[in-house]
């Protein structure tokens, strides 16, 4: 029997109880639930409270680390992650024309870090014991079961029979979003036909704090620095190749993983805990529609290569807020039409360039074509050997320069 709903005695279930709800607990929900408590707006967390059993991690950019020191959250976690000092990109994949190594260090650009690598499970602790704290943030332990659409609300029913209404619906309930079903919103979804293998390993040489990504014929291959002489591994390939992987043992895995990274690390070895899953670019026709705004993957699942995806989940959380303070501090609604339209043109800039980046630079790796070779050396030598564009690349990858300052 699944585990009934734990409600806290705060719950109010009237109509108009709830400026906004939040349904789902991942980083990207619980960060937007606490970032719109803290906005004054009166929210309810729609999220069963689960152990978080994956070994899995996120580089956190610059940008999201800002972010989540104004949640009151980073200071809780910032001793169990990894600065991330300097990016190296190694062309490995062995073709004709290759393009240079090219190293990004975070000094050139006035910074101590890009930014820090993280546990997603210590993330995640950290998130709700903020959320915990927030008395403006009513929690309801369960599932949402149904989500319906009205005209002046969101009526919600959660899986243990609560009812719950609110005037926006924040859909952080992932890529196969009840959220977005519910608001009719579209998905166009492109299968990359490659899978990422995701695993930790530690290692007989240190880091340095540099994470190296090696560019294969079939993906990159990413060695991401972890707190003491670890690294996560991000492993890009074909989907067989993926699956042959993981279902080798320790000491073989860490033999492809020593081989792959060409032993800069020494011997290494395999921890516990492995994960495979297939590729794709999702992106919804509308970031927001009848009193649903979506965040996270419910608007965006993109393959993990320049460590965007929960990045741009943040964003989805600062912006959400952002926008439902100024909505309610003026006295308006906050589900109302023109505040889902300031929403979907806040982030469909973000969304689409970074997905259109990611996406051409996948592509130019896998292709065999001698001229798409030629352009992919090219521009990393360019990136690489020129000084403004080098740094302005750096700034760009941590966060949008046209992006405006959140007010605090």
């Amino acid at each position: 029997m699944p585990r009934r709903a734990s409600i806290v005695s705060r719950m109010n279930t009237e109509s108009d109880g709830f400026d906004v709800a939040v349904v789902g607990g991942g980083p990207a929900g619980l960060s937007a639930a606490i970032a719109l408590a803290q906005a004054d707006s009166r929210t309810a967390l729609i999220a069963r409270r689960l152990p978080y059993a994956d070994n899995r991690t996120t580089a956190l950019l610059g940008a999201s680390v800002d972010f989540l020191e104004d949640l009151d959250v980073w200071p809780r976690c910032a001793g169990e992650a990894a600065a991330l000092k300097t990016m190296r990109l190694v062309d490995d994949t062995g073709r004709l024309i290759r393009a240079p190594e090219v190293k990004f260090s975070s000094e050139e650009i006035g910074r101590d870090a890009f930014g820090y690598n993280i546990e997603n499970r210590t993330l995640i602790k950290a998130l709700e014991e903020r959320a915990a704290e927030l008395s403006g943030l009513t929690r309801f332990d369960d599932d949402a079961d149904i989500v319906t659409p009205e005209d002046e609300v969101v009526a919600i029913r959660t899986a243990g029979g609560q009812q719950v209404s609110a005037r926006l619906v924040v859909g952080a309930d992932g890529r196969h979003s009840m959220c977005r079903e519910a608001a009719g919103i579209e998905v166009r979804r492109r299968d990359l036909q490659q899978s990422a293998l995701t695993f930790n390993i530690a290692l007989a040489r240190a880091h340095q704090n540099v994470s190296t990504e090696f560019h294969t014929p079939h993906g990159p291959c990413v060695f991401v620095p972890l707190p003491g002489d670890r690294c996560s591994v991000v492993w890009v390939t074909a989907p067989k190749q993926a699956e042959r992987l993981a279902a080798l043992g320790d000491d073989e895995l860490a033999e492809a993983a020593e081989k792959q990274s060409h032993s800069i690390f020494g011997r290494v070895r395999v921890e516990a805990g492995r994960h495979v899953f297939p590729l794709a670019i999702e992106r919804p026709t509308q970031f927001a529609r009848r009193r649903v705004a979506l965040v996270g993957e419910a608007a965006h699942v993109i393959p993990p290569i320049g460590a965007q995806g929960l990045n741009l989940g943040l964003r989805d959380a600062a912006d959400i807020a952002d926008l439902v303070r100024k909505t309610i501090a003026s006295g308006a609604d906050p589900g109302a039409p023109e505040m889902l339209r300031r929403y979907d043109w806040a982030r469909r800039p973000d969304v689409l360039s970074r997905s259109f980046v990611i996406d051409v630079a996948n592509r130019s790796l896998l292709s065999d074509l001698l001229p798409m070779q030629s352009l992919r050396a090219a521009g990393m030598h360019l990136i690489g050997g020129i000084g403004p564009l080098r740094r302005l690349a750096m700034r760009e990858g941590l966060s949008p320069s046209w992006r405006l300052p959140r007010e605090q």
